[in-house]
């Protein structure tokens, strides 16, 4: 909120008798309309009468609305006062309103909007966030790179509104598959090819040994390659060890391509002695019930029938996923202190995190309040000119190649210092913000010519505005606030720019209540102008600076050239 709502709304305080934190929440900005003028700010009659009940009639509200904005004065800042359908408007002195927005943009930097009011209730946290967690030798599907730009853009938008952020890559390192590709290794691997290509060359050797899995002696194999792993042999942990650590190396490059960065890898492999710990536990609290057949399960029933139950052990007393989640979670919270922890993954897995915090709640931590999972929908359609998408580097070479070849056949296109790197940059913007425009959890269909489109609310597009008003401002030097004229400022498009700017710390505030990266998506691809008189460059570099700020919280490295 800036300071010339701050200035307004002393006076609205005193006539209202409203507390200040409850104003902020009750006024809104006004989405901007390109068809008609409206105001700049809103208060909404139903958040600030005592009785906000739902079957409160529109007419009273509306009679409310009436009745208030006759009792409110324009002065020096608002200029008019008037009611709406439930809402007083308010419409703040133009030349008042531009310098005052410009000047807060251009002051607060990659900080405006966080600072806003808004945030000022909103506790600082430390919240852990677990995101991409691949498994190694297997396909880095679609559903990872969905969990590693969606995680990003959460861990982002917490880092700009000043909480403490640990980022988590959970890697699928531990399981029966391992017994595989250590005989598969033995049987077809090469040390150097795991150097220099370890994803490539351990998915290679996992489908070669996976073939050979049907002989009953390659299964006896890689029983007890996995056995001797469990009981920590020296050698076969040495092989595991190595597969684990150039998987990293070579994912962390992958990862800084991305944009992404993680504070710490972790992986089931962690929690396969604390999971003994946990089933432990669970037996002490009479949670652990025995199967005919020997498996483990927890009865999560209400009524205690079994008819909702979790299965936590094998029947030869070994750990499954789900123990290893719940040793995983129970470490984290006793290592971190974290006032809260975020899954993100697809929502095939609803129903394994419902059944994790069940458990934990049974066990009598409180915490698990606190933890939640955002699940995303599936992709549809997404594949490379080879065919199916196996590796993430896959992807990012596709959209690199492409936006190469597209930008090679545009006329328009300018001669620019690295043209590798800018089509890498557009090519992630187009795949983020395709990805972003609708709710997470909806499904959604692939198409690249969509995605890498120039025009259209396109990641392309986003980057093009970027980099034009960038060239704007070098090309009109870097002039300040205070030469420009903003009685220059007052045509309708210009205006609606600035009503727009006005806008941004709601939108943050909407994306950090719900995590949904949408509204900032849509509030960015409306932040479009067409004003290239120097008069305006404060606008530019305004517009300029808030769309930069919103596409970094995306995951989004915005261009300079085009």
């Amino acid at each position: 909120r800036s300071s010339a709502w701050r200035e307004a709304s002393r006076c609205w305080l005193l006539v209202l008798d409203l507390p200040p934190e409850n104003l902020i929440k009750s006024i809104s900005a006004v989405p901007v309309s390109k068809k008609r003028r409206v105001a700049d700010f809103q208060l909404s009659i139903a958040s600030v009468t005592e009785d906000n009940s739902s079957d409160c009639l529109a007419p009273d509200l509306h009679l409310q609305a009436q009745k208030l904005a006759e009792r409110l004065k324009c002065d020096a800042v608002v200029s008019e006062i008037s009611a709406g359908p439930g809402t007083v408007n308010f419409t703040i002195n133009r030349e008042l309103l531009a310098k005052t927005v410009l000047r807060q943009v251009l002051k607060d930097g990659s900080e405006y909007g966080v600072k806003s009011e808004l945030f000022s209730t909103v506790p600082k946290q430390k919240a852990l966030i677990e995101f991409s967690s691949p498994n190694i030798a297997k396909k880095f599907h679609i559903g990872h790179l969905r969990s590693t730009i969606v995680g990003n853009f959460i861990a982002n938008l917490k880092v700009a509104l000043g909480h403490e952020v640990i980022r988590m890559n959970y890697l699928g390192d531990w399981g029966m598959q391992f017994g595989l590709l250590g005989v598969g290794f033995q049987l077809f691997g090469n040390k150097e090819k795991l150097k220099t290509s370890p994803l490539q060359h351990l998915f290679e050797v996992y489908v070669q040994v996976n073939k050979a899995a049907e002989d009953e002696n390659t299964k006896k194999l890689a029983k007890d390659f996995f056995r001797k792993l469990e009981e920590h042999d020296e050698q076969t942990l040495s092989l595991w060890k190595q597969f684990r650590d150039f998987s990293i190396d070579e994912y962390i490059r992958i990862y800084k391509r991305l944009g992404v960065h993680f504070d710490e890898y972790s992986g089931e492999s962690f929690y396969q002695e604390k999971s003994k710990e946990v089933l432990n536990m669970l037996e002490n609290k009479g949670l652990l019930q025995k199967t005919i057949k020997g498996t483990g399960i927890v009865d999560l029933s209400e009524k205690k029938d079994l008819s909702s139950f979790s299965t936590v052990m094998r029947s030869d007393g070994t750990s499954l996923y789900i123990t290893r989640d719940l040793a995983a979670a129970i470490d984290r919270m006793n290592k971190h202190n974290c006032d809260t922890m975020i899954y993100v993954t697809g929502k095939s897995q609803s129903n394994h995190f419902q059944h994790l915090f069940q458990i934990l709640k049974l066990m009598g931590y409180d915490w698990v309040e606190r933890c939640q999972h955002v699940s995303f929908g599936l992709v549809q359609g997404m594949k490379t000119r080879r065919g199916e998408v196996i590796f993430l580097e896959d992807v990012l070479n596709e959209v690199r190649s492409r936006m190469l070849q597209n930008m090679a056949s545009t006329k328009t296109t300018k001669e620019i210092e690295d043209p590798m790197e800018t089509a890498e940059k557009v090519g992630l913007a187009a795949l983020i913000i395709q990805d972003f425009q609708g709710l997470l959890s909806s499904d959604y269909q692939f198409s690249w010519d969509r995605a890498l489109q120039s025009r259209g609310d396109t990641g392309v597009f986003l980057q093009y505005t970027h980099a034009r008003l960038h060239s704007l401002e070098q090309m009109h030097g870097n002039e300040q606030l205070t030469d420009i004229n903003v009685a220059c400022l007052q045509e309708p498009d210009a205006i609606s720019v600035l009503q727009h700017l006005l806008r941004y710390d709601e939108v943050l505030y909407r994306s950090s209540q719900d995590l949904q990266p949408k509204h900032i998506v849509s509030y960015l691809l409306t932040l479009r102008t067409g004003l290239p008189e120097p008069a305006r460059l404060c606008l530019f570099q305004a517009a300029r600076s808030v769309l930069a700020n919103g596409m970094k919280l995306l995951g989004i490295t915005p261009v300079t050239q085009m």
